[in-house]
């Protein structure tokens, strides 16, 4: 049975679970401890993993001259994608123009920021090695590291030889780890759906997010299932799109069910080596950036998500120069995100309340909180399937994607 036939299997089986859960705070919370415990355990092994693969990634490049050819590479990707995304995605919401919710009294809570600065000075701590004993949440700081241990080892390969072993034969037993865990995968996505779906439940009953709900499920559909294959089609019409999406199936469900980046990570690393023979070089370097900066998915369920704010607090129309500020400072704020793999849409949304309108708004993204798990979800569905096309094509063109299985051979 094929990885994505069990993640299927296990997130209708978790959702109906939770579709016949009594709506009770009892289980809310038992449902948001496994939750936490699943997360858990399905991002356990991901710095184990990257880590070392990313230093044999940078060693290798370096060796053949072509790092910082595949960073601009991969940078210019990111771009592109992200401005196509998050100015495609406004346009869809004013145009679909979502009903406005009711605006009720918030109670002033601790305002939600992105803190950029605290996030610059986590990348060069005291000591070196204490980035190793961080939570792992935040995946920069460990770029660095592995940045300076791969080119350490490019300088004197006399005595870098045992070390390149040493961090050769890591990756693959950590990655061989990482198999072991992928394997009770669809074990976990069965608490992960079945809390999604008692929240999606409560949601529906609610009917105040109609609008919101349906125009982001279809936006994230249209554009993941349809325009970034065509995208692929138009730059290569020799591959077939939706054999590349078919292969991708596995990272899409893991994503959308637990809205984390880094908990996908090794499930998307897996499905790039095995299915497509995209080479570690290429394959740890592009998952990675992609990770930490193409972050538009959930940046532009956030603009989406303010607009339906603004539109609420206010009849008067959206002039194109807002729509246009909304866009530019989105796109910023999809750039640093790094920090919060499990909850940037919610994070985007809160950074956007705060700098547009002078304050007037920041609070104004706690009428979204019960439906933030949406946005999240949807947001991280979005950025993975981006990171796996991007990784695809940046490995394609670059020569570093080995022969393909044939869609029947897909694990």
């Amino acid at each position: 049975m094929k990885i994505w036939h069990k993640l299927l299997i296990s997130s209708i089986l978790g959702m109906t679970i939770g579709f016949l859960l009594p709506q009770s705070e009892s289980v809310i919370e038992a449902l948001a401890w496994l939750e936490k415990f699943a997360l858990g355990i399905g991002r356990y092994v991901v710095i184990p993993v990257l880590i070392f693969s990313l230093i044999m990634a940078i060693y290798h490049l370096r060796m053949e001259n072509k790092f910082w050819t595949m960073i601009l590479k991969n940078f210019l990707l990111i771009i592109v994608f992200s401005v196509f995304v998050i100015f495609s995605g406004i346009i869809v919401t004013i145009i679909v123009s979502p009903d406005r919710i009711p605006i009720e009294t918030i109670e002033q809570q601790e305002i939600i920021s992105l803190n950029i600065a605290e996030s610059i000075l986590e990348l060069f701590p005291y000591n070196m090695f204490s980035v190793l004993a961080s939570s792992g949440v935040y995946l920069f700081p460990f770029f660095v590291l592995a940045f300076f241990v791969g080119m350490g080892l490019t300088h004197d390969r006399n005595i870098s030889r045992p070390v390149v072993t040493l961090m050769d034969s890591l990756s693959r037993v950590f990655y061989n780890v990482a198999i072991f865990f992928l394997d009770i995968l669809g074990l976990i996505l069965i608490t992960l759906a079945a809390f999604w779906a008692v929240r999606f439940n409560e949601l529906l009953q609610a009917k105040v997010y109609k609008d919101l709900i349906i125009m982001l499920g279809a936006f994230s559909v249209v554009l993941c299932f349809i325009v970034i294959p065509l995208f692929l089609y138009f730059l290569n019409p020799k591959i077939n799109p939706w054999k590349v999406l078919y292969g991708f199936l596995a990272p899409a469900i893991a994503s959308f069910f637990s809205g984390d980046i880094n908990f996908s990570i090794p499930v998307l690393q897996r499905h790039s080596k095995e299915n497509f023979g995209i080479q570690r070089r290429s394959n740890a370097l592009s998952i990675s950036l992609f990770a930490m900066f193409c972050r538009c998915g959930s940046a532009v369920v956030a603009a989406a998500a303010f607009i339906v704010i603004i539109k609420s607090y206010s009849y008067l129309r959206i002039g194109t120069f807002d729509l246009i500020t909304i866009g530019l400072y989105t796109l910023a704020i999809s750039f640093a995100l790094a920090r919060h793999p499990g909850d940037g849409a919610y994070f985007a949304l809160a950074a956007l309340c705060l700098i547009y309108g002078g304050g007037e708004y920041k609070t104004a993204y706690l009428i979204m909180r019960p439906i933030a798990f949406y946005l999240i979800a949807v947001g991280a569905f979005i950025d993975i399937m981006l990171n796996a096309f991007g990784t695809y094509i940046l490995a394609r063109t670059n020569g570093y994607a080995g022969e393909e299985k044939t869609a029947e051979d897909f694990i």
